[in-house]
């Protein structure tokens, strides 16, 4: 089967775009599980579930860009792309992860306090009468 040139750009191009979509999936799972050291077991099964998910989502990502043709040299620009990626933007990627989270942090913990001042107000105003009684 002869495949035109367009085409066979098309799988390169999307066999890279395949890689960095995992990279970049890498990098949440990481964010995710942490840093630290988690149980054997529990790593197992985190390992596991993200690499199934991860080639459920570059299947169908490719199923859609490359009408289901998967080449020697399509894993190929895969592993590239997944290798450029790590190398180039991986490191930025992180730190904007972190920087997102905290801020998600912040703003939970802000928006959590004016939600519970108006209970903290009345519990404060509960005791205090209380306390004048005794």
């Amino acid at each position: 089967m002869i495949i035109s040139m367009i085409t066979q750009i098309k799988l390169i191009i999307f066999g890279l775009l395949s890689g960095i979509v995992t990279g970049v999936l890498f990098d949440i799972y990481r964010l995710i599980r942490g840093f630290e050291k988690p149980n054997k077991v529990l790593t197992v099964i985190q390992d596991l579930l993200f690499w199934t998910l991860t080639s459920i989502v570059v299947f169908i990502f490719l199923m859609y860009t490359n009408e289901g043709y998967i080449n020697f040299y399509v894993y190929v620009c895969l592993i590239i792309g997944a290798y450029l990626y790590l190398k180039l933007l991986s490191g930025v990627f992180i730190k904007l992860q972190y920087k997102l989270l905290k801020f998600n942090g912040k703003a939970v913990r802000v928006v959590w306090n004016v939600i519970l001042y108006p209970v903290d107000l009345l519990f404060y105003k509960l005791r205090i009468k209380k306390n004048n009684k005794l």
